[in-house]
């Protein structure tokens, strides 16, 4: 059964972000990993760049598909999961856990009011189908 856990912020894309310590941390939903089936590669972003939110910023590749993962916030790529190098499937098994990709320190923490809250996401996937 895939997950929306409701502490957690979305965006359409399929992006989920969690304020840690001011930090905005970043994933990919349980719904967009169930789609993507195994994640074999993770083609992170570079700690310094900065991002404005719906920038393309890292890759995730499966056994189906390779999509890009895009910045929910605007801000400074301050953290990459680097465990994600050695262990892709960390996204499959964990993916709002261990298996965050990058974290975004932003001046902006309002933007993340903005963003689809778990309930409105989970009805932009029952959309998708």
């Amino acid at each position: 059964m895939v997950e929306f856990p409701v502490k957690l912020r979305f965006v359409d894309t399929h992006e989920w972000v969690r304020l840690e310590d001011g930090v905005a941390v970043v994933g990919i939903s349980d719904h967009a990993q169930d789609a993507l089936g195994d994640v074999v590669y993770v083609e992170l972003p570079d700690i310094g760049t900065t991002v404005t939110a719906g920038d393309e910023v890292a890759v995730v590749e499966s056994v189906k598909a390779a999509s890009d993962i895009y910045a929910p916030i605007g801000g400074s790529v301050v953290a990459v999961n680097e465990s994600l190098e050695d262990s892709p499937q960390l996204v499959n098994e964990l993916p709002y856990g261990d298996g965050w990709f990058f974290k975004i320190a932003t001046d902006d923490l309002g933007a993340l009011e903005r963003l689809l809250s778990a309930e409105d996401y989970k009805r932009v996937c029952k959309a998708y189908g």
